[in-house]
């Protein structure tokens, strides 16, 4: 069976499936999901993108990032990535979504309408060695820093959303500590 993915338009409509690299290969619009998760100390869990990976490899990214797959609504897809790739679950809310699209040099696109999670763990993640190189814990602003002195240790999607959702990430951190 392959890896089917959601196909959607510039509304975030779901039009269609389609396998996973194919819609990398034609640089259709899909839609995508990046998980930012924190601890009580305000850190957020980032993961090393395996040497593996078809494009990204070996860059630090967010807690956990995937695509809505076929016969999956974005609360399953969500809980079930994040435990295939860091090897725990948590209670996820929706901050926002948005559009993004780059050009690799390996001849990938990502076209995606990204929704962005926020969650909190406290404990060591379990990550699977073919998704996670190596994580970290890192406060949001030494995360702004370290991406504005070394940009190229980072993947494109958390550099677009630090840059342009860096506030929401703030907010949604600050809402749950304060709860």
């Amino acid at each position: 069976m392959t890896n089917q993915i959601a196909i959607v338009d510039s509304s975030d409509n779901v039009t269609g499936y389609d396998e996973k690299l194919k819609v990398h290969v034609e640089g259709l619009l899909h839609r995508a999901f990046s998980i930012f998760i924190f601890n009580s100390a305000g850190e957020l869990m980032l993961h090393q993108r395996a040497l593996s990976k078809y494009h990204s490899p070996g860059l630090w990214t967010n807690t956990c990032c995937s695509h809505l797959p076929q016969g999956m609504d974005m609360e399953q897809a969500t809980h079930r990535r994040l435990m295939e790739e860091m090897g725990f679950d948590a209670e996820l809310e929706f901050v926002e979504k948005f559009h993004y699209r780059i050009d690799f040099d390996n001849g990938l696109t990502e076209n995606e309408i990204d929704h962005i999670y926020i969650g909190f763990f406290e404990g060591e993640p379990n990550p699977h060695a073919d998704e996670v190189e190596s994580y970290t814990w890192m406060t949001l602003p030494n995360l702004k820093r370290d991406i504005e002195a070394n940009p190229q240790k980072y993947t494109y999607w958390l550099k677009h959303i630090v840059e342009h959702h860096y506030t929401d990430l703030c907010d949604a951190l600050a809402k749950y500590q304060k709860a």
